[in-house]
């Protein structure tokens, strides 16, 4: 069965990585059939030949999880459409003063509008 996976490149701890069709028993370093493209993850730069891998996968070539993942997020030139998380993550001391405060905001909330009702409560009875 024919693969589209990643071959790694790249000297340790700085990867970078060629996007290849090859025979699922070949080892990963092995001769590729043919390369799509390379994809370097540490500066999300990737250059991907898109119509030569739809191709593949058309004459049944797998894509990993990985590939997959590269190709739907590919440009129509084969560059990734990289998109930054814009979602921060707290550490578990401030999620908890975050929580503590919405609760505070909302105890707030709900007694000023008690105290709102209160008031059209006693204008009413006044007039």
């Amino acid at each position: 069965m024919l693969k589209i996976r990643l071959k790694r490149l790249g000297a340790k701890k700085a990867p970078t990585y060629r996007v290849i069709v090859i025979n699922s028993t070949t080892k990963r370093e092995g001769k590729p059939i043919e390369e799509l493209g390379h994809y370097n993850p540490k500066t999300k730069e990737m250059k991907l030949n898109i119509a030569s891998a739809n191709e593949w996968v058309k004459k049944g070539a797998q894509p990993t999880d990985t590939v997959k993942y590269l190709m739907a997020n590919c440009n129509e030139d084969g560059t990734l459409n990289y998109k930054k998380s814009e979602v921060v993550k707290l550490s578990k001391k401030a999620q908890a003063k975050k929580a503590e405060e919405e609760a505070r905001a909302a105890e707030e909330a709900a007694k000023a509008a008690e105290e709102a009702k209160a008031a059209e409560a006693t204008e009413e009875a006044e007039a």
